[in-house]
């Protein structure tokens, strides 16, 4: 990387967050074990298997499918609801591509395996679409590792402002899962953790470069929580009351970090570094 690269990347806020650490719940602070997303999280795809009959937009969703996977009654007829919408628009011609399509079957299938998982369940995290929408969402991470910094700053959020999570904006095009999604912290406003400005996240993964498509939506949140942990993050709380982050400038800043590193790579620090 040139000089030139480092004072660009400066700019933003961050250093590179090059390699992938362990995921929360699972972390362990003396290890820094890389998480393995195709074989932990995903199986490779095919595109019958990504897109068959149990999750064509055509079709009803499977009357059993609470029952099977223990997904709640009320997840259940969200899934539904957001099904039928789909499939109305493909029925009237809305859905303009056959990856549009595509796109909006897989991310059925990532909220579906979301709503039956066990982290999920156990409140590390939640998932709620924008509008109904499957390709824009709010996640919130409520649990981090407990033995970090970022955990107490947390409780001390809680505390001071009733505010008991960290708050992502999630938008994904019609290209998932071939293109990754944009990912940014929203709020509360956050010093290190490779969030950059405007609630940009530094993150190889989260590039196209980077970006694989078997990687699965929960897999991407437990490894945003273990970076944030990892790459020591603190909860700004000289910011004002409630401040959140500027969606255009997370924007800008991301895509200056997507030309930075087609330049120059991305640099994984020593394990020493962290």
């Amino acid at each position: 990387r040139t000089d030139s690269d480092e004072e660009n990347h400066e700019d933003m806020e961050s250093n590179d967050s090059g390699s992938l650490v362990g995921a929360v719940g699972g972390y362990d602070p003396d290890e820094d074990e890389e998480i393995d997303f195709e074989n932990d999280f995903e199986e490779d795809f095919d595109d019958d298997e990504m897109f068959g009959d149990d999750l064509d937009l055509t079709e009803g969703l499977p009357e059993d499918i609470g029952a099977d996977t223990g997904i709640t009654d009320e997840n259940k007829a969200l899934l539904e609801k957001v099904r039928m919408n789909a499939r109305q628009e493909y029925l009237q011609g809305q859905t303009s591509s056959t990856s549009s399509v595509r796109a909006s079957d897989r991310l059925m299938r990532e909220l579906r395996d979301i709503y039956r998982s066990q982290n999920f369940k156990d409140g590390l995290y939640t998932v709620e679409l924008i509008d109904d929408s499957l390709y824009n969402w709010y996640i919130k991470i409520y649990k981090v590792d407990p033995d970090s910094t970022l955990f107490e700053d947390m409780k001390r959020l809680k505390e001071s402002e009733n505010i008991d999570h960290i708050l992502l904006h999630t938008v994904f095009d019609d290209k998932f899962p071939y293109s990754p999604p944009f990912v940014r912290v929203v709020r509360p406003v956050i010093k290190g953790g490779y969030i950059l400005a405007g609630g940009a996240i530094c993150m190889e993964l989260l590039t196209p470069q980077g970006w694989s498509s078997a990687y699965t939506m929960e897999a991407v949140v437990l490894q945003i929580s273990a970076t944030l942990v990892k790459g020591k993050a603190r909860i700004m709380f000289s910011q004002a009351k409630g401040e959140s982050y500027s969606l255009a400038k997370a924007q800008h800043t991301y895509k200056s970090l997507v030309k930075i590193h087609e330049k120059s790579g991305w640099f994984t620090p020593p394990k020493d570094e962290g």
